[in-house]
C-alpha cells in the first residue's frame, strides 16, 4: 500500500476535507449506534489540532439524488460530533452552491453527499467542486473505499493533495496482517443467508485459510449438498453443486446438530436435532450446542481468525446461542482476530466482546472485496497521486 499518511503532512493553516463514513443507524431522529462516528474522531482531531480548517463529509442512507429528504439529513450526526469533540460542529447544507466558511481549529460537517446529483456516478464537475473546497483531501472512510464515487475517488483525483486518514490505514494494515502473512492456522467464519451473495469471498477464502466455518443459510446449502435433510430451511438449490466442490477441496466443518423451529419467529419453540433428524416441517435457525463446542475448539487453536457473519438468527434469543458461543470463542482465543460486516458488528455489540476482538472493521462491502482480493477504487486513487 503506497499512500501518503495525513500524519506526515503539514496541515497547519490548510483547509482539510475529510471523507468519513458516518452512515449510522438513525430512528426517529436518534442515533442508535455511534460506532462509526467514534471511529472517525482520530482523523478529525488530527486535522483540528494541527490548526487546520476542518470540513467533514459523508453519506447517510440511500436518498434519491437531488432530493433533500429530512430522514437522511446528517443533522443528528453533527449534534453527536459536537458532543464527542467538545465543540460546536455546524452542518452546512448548501455547500455546493455557496462558499463554506470555517476558521482554523473549527469543524463543519457538509450535508449528505448523496443529496447531490452526480455523487454515485463520480461526476467530474461535482468532484472538482469538492476539490475546490480544500487544500488537502483526506480519504478516511474505509467503509466506502470500494465505491468509485465523487466523494471517494473523484475528489482525490482533483484535490491539490490527497492523502489517507488513520482509520483507512489501520483497516488496510489489519486486513493485510490477516491475509498476507497470517499466523497459522487461519480460521474464517462466513455466515449469511445465501451462498450466492458471498460466493466470491468463499472462493477466495478456501485458498487462503486452513478452516472455513460456514453459518446461517449458507450452512444449510452445504448441508443439503452433503445429503442431509433440511426441511423448510433457507437453501439455494442451484448452489449445491458449488458447495460440494468447495467442501471437497477445503476443510469446511458442517454442523452435527442444529436448532430448529416450525416458523421464523422470535416466539417459535426451539428444538435441538441431529442433522440426520431434521423433519420436513423444520426450519434450521441455528447450530446446536455440540456443533458450537466443536467449532469453538477450532477457533481456540487458530493463529488468525477472520469473521464475517453470524451462524444463526442471533436476533432471536432462542436461536442466538450458536453465534454467542462462537463470539465468545473468538474473544477467548489468543489469535489475531478481525471482524467486519454489519451483522457481525451487531453480534459483537450484543454479546459484549468488542474489547476482546483484535480489530473490528467499520466496512462491510469493502471488507469483503478486500478479502476477495479486489482493488479498492479509493485506495487506488490515493496510490495514483503518490505514483504520479
Amino acid at each position: 500500500m503506497n499512500v501518503l499518511d495525513m500524519r506526515d503532512v503539514d496541515l497547519a493553516g490548510k483547509r482539510v476535507l475529510l471523507r468519513e463514513d458516518l452512515n449510522v443507524p438513525i430512528e426517529d431522529g436518534q442515533i442508535r449506534s455511534d460506532t462509526r462516528i467514534v471511529a472517525a474522531l482520530e482523523g478529525i482531531r488530527i486535522a483540528r489540532d494541527a490548526g487546520a480548517s476542518v470540513l467533514v463529509c459523508s453519506h447517510l442512507g440511500r436518498p434519491k439524488e437531488g432530493q433533500r429528504e429530512g430522514e437522511f439529513s446528517l443533522a443528528p450526526v453533527a449534534e453527536r460530533l459536537s458532543v464527542l469533540l467538545g465543540q460546536p460542529v455546524r452542518l452546512v447544507d448548501d455547500w455546493r452552491t455557496a462558499g463554506v466558511d470555517v476558521a482554523p481549529g473549527d469543524v463543519v460537517l457538509l450535508e449528505n453527499v448523496r443529496f447531490e446529483v452526480g455523487e454515485k456516478a463520480c461526476d467530474d464537475d461535482l468532484s472538482r467542486h469538492m476539490a475546490s473546497l480544500c487544500d488537502v483531501f483526506v480519504m478516511d472512510a474505509f467503509g466506502t473505499a470500494h465505491r468509485a464515487q465523487a466523494s471517494t475517488v473523484g475528489v482525490a483525483r482533483h484535490a491539490p493533495q490527497a492523502v489517507a486518514g488513520p482509520l483507512l490505514i489501520a483497516e488496510l494494515n489489519a486486513l493485510e496482517r490477516a491475509l498476507s502473512e497470517p499466523k497459522r492456522p487461519v480460521v474464517a467464519i462466513v455466515g449469511g443467508s445465501k451462498v450466492s451473495t458471498k460466493l466470491t469471498v468463499l472462493e477466495a477464502l478456501v485458498d487462503k485459510v486452513d478452516t472455513l466455518i460456514v453459518g446461517g443459510g449458507i450452512a444449510n446449502t452445504f448441508l443439503a449438498a452433503a445429503g442431509y435433510p433440511v426441511g423448510q430451511s433457507l437453501v439455494e438449490s442451484d448452489m449445491q453443486g458449488l458447495a460440494s466442490q468447495l467442501a471437497a477441496s477445503s476443510d469446511i466443518p458442517l454442523p452435527t446438530d442444529v436448532v430448529v423451529a416450525a416458523s421464523f419467529s422470535p416466539d417459535a419453540a426451539a428444538s435441538v436435532r441431529g442433522v440426520d433428524d431434521v423433519s420436513a416441517d423444520d426450519m434450521i435457525l441455528d447450530i446446536g450446542p455440540q456443533s458450537a463446542a466443536m467449532l469453538a475448539k477450532k477457533l481456540a487453536a487458530a493463529g488468525t481468525i477472520i469473521w464475517n457473519g453470524p451462524v444463526g438468527v442471533f436476533e432471536f434469543a432462542a436461536f442466538s446461542n450458536g453465534t454467542r458461543a462462537l463470539a465468545q470463542a473468538v474473544a477467548d482465543s489468543s489469535a489475531f482476530s478481525i471482524a467486519g460486516g454489519g451483522d457481525t458488528l451487531a453480534a459483537i455489540e450484543k454479546f459484549g466482546i468488542a474489547d476482546a476482538v483484535s480489530y473490528i472493521s467499520t466496512g462491510g462491502g469493502a471488507f469483503l472485496e478486500f478479502v476477495e482480493g479486489k482493488t479498492l477504487p479509493a485506495v487506488a486513487a490515493l496510490e495514483a497521486r503518490v505514483n504520479g
